[in-house]
C-alpha cells in the first residue's frame, strides 16, 4: 500500500536539488509540446523510463504510482482517436507518458518539506507585489503531496472492501465513497490549520 510519494534512495537524481528538477520539467514540457519529432519524443520517453525505474522502486510500486494516469491518457487517446489521426494521438500519447515518469521522478526523490521551502522561495517576489501568500500556496502543495497517497490508500480499500462484499467494481461506484470522505478529510485538515494560525486569512 502507499504510503508516501517519496522514496529513500542515493541515486544522483536524488541528490539533485529541487529548482533543477522543476526546471527540468518544464524545460520538458515546453520542448515536448513544441516538436512533434519522433527523433525527439521517442529518447525522451526512453530516458524518464529508465529513470524512473532505477529510483529504488519495485516495478509493482512503480506502477502504482503511474498506473491510474497511464489509464486516464488511454481513455484520452481512445476518445481522441474519433478526432483526430491516429498518428496525431500517439504523439500526444508519448507527450504525457514522458511528462509523467518525469514528474512521477521528480515527486519520488523530493522531499514535501523541500518542495515546500523552494516553493516559498520562488514565490517571494510575487508575495512582495502583494500577488500571493507564498508560505499559503506552498502548504497547499505540501498537502497535495502529502494526502495523495492516503486517497489511493482509500481507493484500495473501498474497492476492497466492494470485493469482499460480492459486489461489481466499477469505476463510478467508487468514485461516490472516495470523494465524500476525501472532502470531509479535506474539511478537517482545514478546520485544524484555521485553528493553528496558519493562515491569515
Amino acid at each position: 500500500m502507499l504510503t508516501s510519494l517519496y522514496v529513500e534512495g542515493e541515486t544522483w537524481f536524488h541528490r539533485l536539488a529541487v529548482r533543477p528538477k522543476l526546471i527540468l520539467l518544464l524545460v520538458a514540457s515546453v520542448v515536448l509540446f513544441a516538436v512533434s519529432s519522433w527523433w525527439v519524443l521517442l529518447p525522451a520517453l526512453l530516458l524518464t523510463t529508465a529513470l524512473y525505474l532505477t529510483l529504488g522502486m519495485t516495478l509493482r510500486e512503480a506502477w502504482s504510482r503511474v498506473g491510474f494516469v497511464f489509464f486516464t491518457i488511454l481513455f484520452l487517446a481512445l476518445v481522441n482517436l474519433l478526432l483526430i489521426p491516429p498518428m496525431d494521438v500517439a504523439v500526444m500519447v508519448v507527450r504525457l507518458v514522458t511528462l509523467v515518469l518525469l514528474a512521477a521522478a521528480i515527486t519520488a526523490t523530493t522531499t514535501i518539506d523541500a518542495f515546500m521551502d523552494e516553493i516559498t522561495l520562488l514565490l517571494g517576489p510575487l508575495e512582495r507585489m502583494g500577488l500571493v501568500r507564498a508560505a499559503d500556496v506552498s502548504l497547499a502543495l505540501g498537502l497535495v503531496l502529502r494526502f495523495v497517497p492516503d486517497i489511493f490508500s482509500r481507493y484500495q480499500a473501498i474497492r476492497d472492501a466492494h470485493k469482499a462484499r460480492g459486489l461489481p467494481v466499477r469505476v463510478l461506484t467508487i468514485l461516490g465513497p472516495l470523494i465524500i470522505l476525501t472532502l470531509k478529510d479535506a474539511d478537517t485538515i482545514a478546520t485544524a490549520i484555521d485553528a493553528r494560525g496558519f493562515r491569515r486569512h
